[in-house]
Formats: C-alpha cells, sequence, structure tokens
C-alpha cells in the first residue's frame, strides 16, 4: 500500500495509556472474545471477558488464557487457581451488551451474572459455571501457570474437559460453524465484530 505511517516503539511509548492500549492490542486483528466463569472456595462466581483465548494443543486438548498482571487483585485468576476449575463462554450479539458490563470493576462479593443480567448453568461436576445464554461454551481444569517475565502478565493453560453447542453447528470433520452461532471477534478493548462465512481450502501441500 501507499502512504504507509511509520510508527516506532517511541511514538507507542508516548501514547496516552489507553489509546496505547487500543493500538497495541489492535495489531493482532481480532481476536474471539469470550466471557471467563469461575468460583472461588466460598462459592462466590465471577464473569469476565477475555480475548486472549487461544488454541495450544489439541491431544491433550489445551486452551491458553493470558491474565494481566497481578498487581491489583484478579478474581478470575485467584478463582482458576483456588478451586482449578473454569468455563469459556463465546459472546454472540444477543449478549454483547450485557457481557461488555462484565468487564466493570465490581467488589468480589458482587456477581457479574447478576450485575448484567445473565444466568449462571451448572454441569456435572464442573465447579465453575457456565453462561446459560451462550451459544458454545466448554469448560476446562487447571493444567499449570507460566509466568511471563516481560510484563508480569500470566499465561493460563487448562485442560478441556466438556464442551457443548447445538448438535447441528459442528460437522463429522471436527469443524464447528461459528459463523451460523453468532460468536463475535473483538479488538481494541471496546471494538466487536461479526463473523462473516468461512472460506475453507483444502490440507496445504508444497507446491513443486
Amino acid at each position: 500500500m501507499d502512504n504507509m505511517k511509520s510508527i516506532y516503539l517511541s511514538d507507542i511509548e508516548a501514547m496516552e495509556k489507553f489509546a496505547r492500549a487500543r493500538f497495541v492490542n489492535s495489531l493482532p486483528g481480532p481476536k474471539p472474545i469470550c466471557l471467563v466463569g469461575s468460583i472461588d472456595a466460598e462459592g462466590r462466581v465471577n464473569l469476565a471477558p477475555f480475548s486472549s483465548v487461544t488454541h495450544l494443543g489439541s491431544n491433550p486438548a489445551l486452551i491458553g488464557i493470558v491474565s494481566r498482571p497481578d498487581l491489583v487483585e484478579r478474581h478470575t485468576l485467584s478463582n482458576i487457581l483456588a478451586t482449578q476449575s473454569y468455563t469459556i463462554n463465546h459472546i454472540h450479539s444477543g449478549i454483547l451488551d450485557a457481557a461488555h458490563h462484565c468487564s466493570a470493576r465490581y467488589p468480589r462479593d458482587i456477581s457479574e451474572f447478576a450485575a448484567a443480567g445473565l444466568t449462571p448453568h451448572y454441569e456435572g461436576n464442573v465447579a465453575a459455571p457456565f453462561v446459560a445464554e451462550s451459544r458454545m461454551r466448554f469448560a476446562l481444569e487447571l493444567e499449570e501457570t507460566v509466568p511471563i517475565a516481560s510484563n508480569g502478565t500470566i499465561l493460563i493453560v487448562g485442560k478441556l474437559i466438556l464442551a457443548q453447542l447445538p448438535e447441528n453447528h459442528f460437522g463429522a470433520d471436527g469443524a464447528i460453524d461459528l459463523t451460523a452461532l453468532g460468536s463475535l471477534a473483538s479488538t481494541a478493548l471496546d471494538t466487536y465484530f461479526e463473523l462473516s462465512p468461512p472460506m475453507r481450502l483444502p490440507y496445504a501441500k508444497p507446491r513443486l
């Protein structure tokens, strides 16, 4: 493209705090936006949006999320460490406003479920609550935490133990129809995207 603007580290460091966060957060492009449900040892539930959800491996099935530096009380992180249980719940446009509201900082004894008008759902032997209104949700057990020394964040690694989604939205080949589910993506902390119908290409082989 013509007229490319060069933005150097010094320019980024000079940005206002939230402008810098939005800019750097946007660099990877849209990412999954999900609600993480957790519960502490006293039974108090928490619900928080995360846009750092990433696949780490399929056998065993491992999913990672990144918790910000533990400089203030992080209810999600402390709950996961205490109970080893948490859920990840996809967000769709019908619950977007409520999900976004869950990013507000509530005291530990206030449930984001109640504050945002979402419904906790419990399943089998999973201690942490799911979001009943989510169209795709899964539960994890804590496998390990990995401190990232460079900035104080923590990679939370979980092992998949249960996934729930409508029966007609995934195929025999394992593909999930995220477009039909209405799953959203996000970037820049406050900007959300709908997914377009996917383009599927065959498994790539070397072009000789």
